[in-house]
């Protein structure tokens, strides 16, 4: 056990809404479950309207209760950059967890943290999503590089970020930790319930693909999966549940020339935290058709509702998904996806829920405050 400090996370929180709040206001409660004293500090505007291509940046949902939240970063003000800094200088927290997920954050929290380090005090832990984003832009590589001057330590969640920490800070102290658990959303609920409330018939073979529509997660693929399935396996749907974070006018054309508008379920606006347990318990198996990634938040939700995975080979989904344990690994073309999809009904999803079960135990949220605790020698 470590002795209470005090911590400030500065990363999305509500009213911002996604994975990233969720997590970091699931992690407050962690830490503040093993009291000590947390406060949020998040974006008052988090990115200009060209960076975002969803339909809004903030939640419908609720405040989390009993997390102390302060909307006050502005991503684009560098006044407001010095004024956060100083303040936060000033304060003297022990501890700042800060998330790093794209470049464009890096002149922002960079400069944050330089103004705290004068205070000869706070110690600094990154939770790095990305390094090396999925979608280069100019300026990626000087903007990380500025971030991680005043960072002491780092934790990431999957093998891939670390080795491209590697390439910018060979020699600060770093450390993997699995993505923990999301098990905020809710208690597991039956398939039946879930497909009630979904409009969705009990005896259809269903297939899960959860979470913001990218290029780089591979939706694509997966409709071309679908058609080939077509003629063995009709039966088969997929439920699209997640908004667009590109044109979606390319994937409108592809599922007409197709022709697999009868296998698909489109729910393409954004999944709010209270239902995204629908989603996941109506499922026979969730997909991450990814051509590249790095770790995914929808793994740790598979988990949490204890539902098998079909993952592609590529960043550190395989690591976190034990081939035939938990799930099922494709390589990212549509005939082995489809192959893997007709091999998981062949196994059924008894086959994977034991080693579901067991496996689910590694992923907790204590041995995440804990490893950030002891990177940050805060004893």
């Amino acid at each position: 056990m470590f002795p209470s400090k005090n911590i400030i996370i500065i990363g999305p929180a509500h009213p911002l809404r996604g994975g990233l709040a969720s997590y970091n206001e699931r992690l407050a409660k962690q830490f503040q479950d093993e009291g000590h004293q947390v406060s949020i500090y998040t974006f008052s505007l988090q990115y200009p309207s060209f960076l975002f291509p969803g339909t809004t940046q903030f939640s419908t949902e609720p405040a989390p209760a009993n997390t102390n939240i302060k909307v006050c970063i502005n991503s684009i003000n560098p006044f407001n950059w010095l004024k956060i800094g100083r303040q936060l200088k000033k304060a003297k927290p022990d501890l700042i967890v800060v998330r790093y997920w794209l470049p464009f954050m890096g002149p922002c929290l960079g400069t944050i943290l330089r103004r705290v380090k004068k205070n000869k005090h706070t110690k600094i832990v990154c939770l790095a999503d990305n390094i090396i984003p999925h979608e280069k832009r100019i300026g990626d590589k000087p903007f990380t590089k500025y971030f991680i001057g005043p960072i002491d330590a780092f934790i990431t969640m999957s093998d891939k970020v670390m080795a491209d920490l590697k390439i910018y800070a060979p020699h600060k102290p770093a450390k993997f930790v699995a993505h923990p658990l999301y098990d905020n959303f809710g208690a597991k609920i039956s398939t039946a319930e879930a497909r009630a409330e979904l409009n969705i018939d009990l005896n259809t073979p269903l297939l899960l693909f959860f979470g913001f529509i990218r290029k780089y997660k591979g939706l694509d693929i997966l409709f071309d999966a679908m058609k080939i399935l077509q003629a063995s396996r009709p039966d088969i749907k997929l439920l699209v549940a997640g908004e667009f974070y590109e044109d979606r006018q390319h994937y409108d054309e592809q599922i007409a020339a197709l022709g697999i508008t009868p296998q698909l379920i489109l729910k393409t606006d954004f999944i709010p935290d209270s239902e995204v347990k629908y989603y996941l318990c109506a499922a026979d198996v969730v997909l991450q058709p990814y051509r590249n990634a790095t770790q995914s938040g929808v793994t740790p939700l598979a988990y949490h509702f204890e539902k098998p995975m079909i993952v592609t080979n590529v960043g550190g989904l395989p690591s976190l998904v034990p081939d035939h344990k938990v799930g099922l690994i494709a390589e990212p073309t549509a005939n082995d996806i489809a192959a893997k999809i007709l091999e998981y009904f062949q196994l059924g999803e008894g086959y994977f829920t034991p080693n579901l079960i067991s496996e689910k135990k590694k992923y907790s949220w204590a041995i995440m405050t804990e490893t950030i605790l002891g990177i940050a020698n805060c004893k």
